[in-house]
């Protein structure tokens, strides 16, 4: 079949203009699926610091995302890296927090070890509390009261001081918790007013 010069020249018109816009189209979708990756990373990583886990790191992961979305000034690559350095400082300090806590009430470097471990198995085992998120906090220092106060039960041979070092595991599990919800908190609300304001 064969279409006179200005059929086919409106054909080829009205394909080009309708590709223009599918093109457009699809092109915004994808830009608002990748924003809804961004906060959704963002949520995850906040759910994440909220169980003791390293959530700035999701954070950070939005923020590249973001980055590679916009193209705009903001977030910018100064901003992930200022996000990826975070990050690290907060997994530094999550590390220095479990020994600071049993060491500053006499602990051993085992019980600081127990610590952790017995933190990260309360997690697991409080996850079986019904309440989303305290089940896994109350598990948590459960745990890692329990083993602390084990390992220091049996160093020390007496109760008292195993209690006082296990609280100290508590105690900085707790702070290691406050200091990663808040810097996630942080981290998302520079993130989201960044971005509102380069719109």
């Amino acid at each position: 079949m064969k279409f006179s010069g200005g059929t086919a020249n409106r054909a080829s018109a009205f394909f080009g203009t309708d590709m223009a816009h599918i093109t457009t189209w699809l092109h915004h979708v994808l830009i608002g699926l990748g924003y809804v990756s961004v906060w959704g990373l963002c949520g995850a990583g906040l759910i994440l610091s909220c169980l003791s886990f390293s959530g700035t790191w999701l954070v950070a992961l939005g923020a590249l995302l973001a980055a590679w979305l916009s193209g705009a000034s903001f977030p910018g690559w100064w901003t992930v890296a200022g996000f990826v350095l975070v990050a690290v400082l907060v997994d530094v300090a999550e590390s220095m927090a479990g020994i600071w806590g049993v060491r500053k009430r006499g602990g051993s470097g085992l019980a600081g070890l127990a610590a952790l471990v017995g933190g990260l198995l309360g997690l697991f085992f409080g996850g079986m509390i019904p309440v989303p998120l305290i089940g896994n906090l109350i598990g948590m220092m459960i745990g890692s009261f329990a083993l602390v106060y084990a390992v220091e039960r049996y160093r020390l041979k007496r109760s008292s001081p195993a209690v006082q070092i296990a609280m100290g595991a508590v105690v900085a599990r707790v702070m290691v918790v406050l200091l990663k919800v808040t810097v996630t908190l942080g981290m998302i609300a520079w993130l989201v007013v960044g971005i509102i304001r380069a719109k």
